[in-house]
C-alpha cells in the first residue's frame, strides 16, 4: 500500500516540476517577445515623428461627414 503512495507521489512531484519549468520557459519567451515588440513600437513611433517633421507633409483630419481633408495650420 505505502508503495502507492510513493509511486503517486513520484508521479505527482515530477509532473509539478515539469509544469513548474514548462510555466518559467512560456513567461521568459513571453517577456521578451514583448520587450522586443515595445522596441520595435519605439523605433516605428520615432520614424512617423520624423517624417511628419519634414516640409511638404499635410495633416489630415476627419470631417463631419467622414472625409479626410487637410486640416488647418497655426
Amino acid at each position: 500500500m505505502t508503495a502507492i503512495f510513493i509511486r503517486i507521489a513520484l508521479y505527482v512531484g515530477i509532473a509539478l516540476i515539469i509544469y513548474l519549468g514548462v510555466r518559467k520557459i512560456w513567461r521568459d519567451w513571453t517577456g521578451t517577445f514583448k520587450q522586443q515588440d515595445a522596441e520595435a513600437n519605439r523605433i516605428r513611433r520615432e520614424r512617423d515623428l520624423r517624417e511628419r517633421a519634414q516640409p511638404g507633409v499635410i495633416d489630415l483630419k476627419r470631417d463631419k461627414d467622414g472625409t479626410f481633408r487637410p486640416g488647418d495650420k497655426p
